[in-house]
């Protein structure tokens, strides 16, 4: 596993997130430490077929998901846009 202690540290132009769901808050917290400044991050399956939108989908992948999309919205250390094709696309540039 990569750690951002290991001198990598704003070195990466690009990476993919496409895991477990529950961990993607924790990939995308350690990705921005990687990424260089206008790095970009995509992250997958950010629809989850729809189940982000439904409130009452409270498994954990599904609230993960819908708590991370939550967040890059707020984060002001990125901009984001989701792309709704497939199964959902957000791309993150850290600024």
């Amino acid at each position: 596993f990569i750690d951002a202690d290991q001198g990598l540290q704003g070195t990466f132009d690009f990476a993919f997130i496409d895991a477990d769901k529950v961990g993607y808050m924790d990939y995308y917290e350690l990705l921005l430490q990687l990424l260089r400044k206008d790095g970009i991050i995509a992250i997958d399956n950010v629809l989850w077929s729809g189940k982000v939108y439904d409130e009452s989908i409270t498994d954990d992948d599904t609230v993960a998901l819908r708590k991370l999309a939550e967040f890059v919205q707020a984060d002001d250390r990125v901009e984001h846009a989701m792309l709704p094709f497939a199964d959902g696309i957000t791309m993150v540039r850290k600024k």
